[in-house]
């Protein structure tokens, strides 16, 4: 949390958090509703959240459904995580990795770095047509 609390002075952050997750911040004696730049909301569903990610600046997530859909939005995101199963992400740049164990500043960074750098260009799950590429093959024609 205080990774995104330093974000938080430089870009406005949304947080959408799951009471379990609140109740663990206060166990451990952290207000999130402290600081000024961090917006607390309650858990949203799912349209809404990829409304959130689609207009972000930045994606930071430990989720990796939010990795690929920050992807298939174009928006840069920083996976608060060691690794990712969505390595092709982070090779085409649109992923970065910030080790939690680096620390709050380091997570700041690396959200911060991230903003405004876009990775490559490519479609690595398709270019949208396999439906219509199955129905080809279904019907004797080319695939």
């Amino acid at each position: 949390f205080d990774g995104l609390a330093r974000v938080s002075r430089v870009l406005p952050v949304v947080l959408p958090l799951h009471p379990r997750t609140r109740g663990a911040l206060a166990a451990a004696g952290v207000d999130p509703a402290a600081e000024p730049g961090v917006r607390i909301v309650p858990p949203v569903g799912y349209l809404d959240m990829v409304m959130l990610e689609r207009h972000a600046a930045v994606v930071a997530t430990d989720s990796g459904g939010v990795q690929k859909e920050a992807f298939f939005y174009r928006v840069p995101c920083v996976t608060l995580r060691d690794e990712t199963e969505w390595v092709e992400l982070v090779e085409l740049g649109w992923n970065r990795l910030a080790s939690p164990a680096g620390g709050a500043a380091a997570l700041a960074a690396a959200v911060l770095e991230a903003r405004g750098r876009p990775g490559r260009e490519a479609s690595p799950y398709g270019a949208g047509d396999t439906a219509a590429r199955i129905a080809g093959a279904l019907a004797g024609g080319a695939a």
